[in-house]
């Protein structure tokens, strides 16, 4: 079906948050899409990933010196998620690099537990790695708090993001990095590329008035709710096996999701429309115990270290692909796609509500929240 593009009047958006602009100048389109660029590039650092993991072993380091160790790693996504492909991609390379020397026993899809219970049992050490969206860990790891910040990302690139969440020299890493440490984890990376959770409705959200009233079914995270009603919209937490129908019946109008996640639960068959709010980053994390990790020779530290960047290289143009292969596939199930440009995030980032939820969760993560914007912003 035909798309629809919601284009509001810039002059109406003069009051935005200069934090959250950045300057940044892409059209959300291509943030929420993946910039082809941006997968090129990606597909570049793969191939370029691929051989070094191939000279990995033959790079000088003598692994067979060392005693070989096996790590426990696990996650609790559904099957073929992007935490099981990370978390599985890893374990081969890793084991690839050392010529088996460091191994991974891996657990996907809840075999070892849910969120909680297999992020607990690694801060216990009974699991050494875990992968999973930053969500649950916010129990754990309160400054992860910082990703509710809403549409902190929509305007900005996949490569950008990246720069800001797992470069070196990044400010907002090297304090993330330390949040961590202190909750007895070490951070390895941060897979994403640019994809976002979207909203799916039978009302045409061809601006911000048309969020007024809607009942949206979202997780239940305070920061999430305090968006939508922030934005006139009216929150409603509901498991996820009860969505399809509750959104038949009309009991809610609407929910937020991952473009995949709208898909596999055959959401075109009860909404019309996929509005690309672009609200929250699709973002998983993967992590190890921080004591697992200080007692890894340091060759292994290097070994997991180099696994993770590749695997996250090699995955992120396949995040991109399934959300453009997604939204196709709701597409031609009968959805009709409403993409905003940047004066429709401006506008919410300028409502009292919003700039309120902004300033409540960056006092909660001890003002990380300015950090993340000013580093996005360069």
């Amino acid at each position: 079906m035909k798309k629809l593009t919601a284009v509001l009047t810039a002059s109406a958006m003069v009051v935005g948050l200069a934090a959250c602009g950045g300057g940044n100048t892409a059209q959300t389109t291509a943030a929420a899409t993946g910039n082809s660029a941006d997968t090129t590039a990606a597909a570049e650092d793969t191939s370029a990933a691929e051989a070094s993991s191939t000279a990995g072993a033959a790079d000088g380091a003598d692994y067979s010196s060392l005693a070989p160790v096996e790590l426990v790693g696990a996650d609790a996504s559904s099957k073929g998620a992007a935490a099981q492909m990370l978390g599985e991609l890893v374990a081969e390379k890793v084991d690839a690099i050392t010529g088996g020397q460091l191994t991974i026993d891996y657990h996907p899809n809840s075999e070892l537990g849910g969120d909680a219970d297999v992020l607990r049992q690694c801060q216990n050490k009974d699991i050494s790695i875990v992968v999973c969206q930053t969500a649950p860990m916010v129990s754990f790891v309160s400054d992860l708090a910082v990703f509710d910040l809403p549409m902190v990302f929509s305007k900005y690139e996949g490569s950008k993001i990246d720069e800001v969440l797992n470069g070196e020299d990044s400010e907002f890493h090297k304090k993330l990095a330390e949040s961590y440490e202190a909750s007895g984890f070490h951070a390895l990376g941060f897979l994403q590329n640019a994809t976002y959770r979207l909203t799916t409705s039978n009302v045409e959200l061809k601006d911000l008035a048309s969020f007024a009233g809607m009942q949206i079914r979202t997780m239940e995270n305070t920061n999430h709710m305090a968006f939508w009603t922030a934005i006139g919209a009216e929150p409603t937490p509901l498991a996820w096996p009860e969505v399809y129908f509750a959104l038949q019946s009309g009991t809610i109008d609407a929910q937020e999701n991952a473009a995949d996640t709208c898909l596999g639960a055959n959401l075109n068959e009860v909404q019309k429309y996929l509005a690309c709010t672009n609200h929250i980053l699709y973002l998983n994390q993967i992590c190890i115990n921080k004591d697992v990790y200080n007692e890894l020779d340091p060759l292994y530290q290097a070994a997991l270290n180099q696994a993770v960047s590749e695997a996250m290289a090699e995955i992120a143009p396949q995040l991109t692909q399934i959300d453009q292969d997604s939204k196709k596939a709701l597409e031609e199930g009968g959805m009709t796609i409403i993409e905003y440009d940047d004066s429709f995030y401006d506008e919410v980032l300028a409502l009292d509500g919003v700039k309120a939820l902004y300033e409540d969760i960056n006092t909660k993560v001890n003002g990380l929240g300015t950090v993340l914007q000013d580093s996005l912003a360069k």
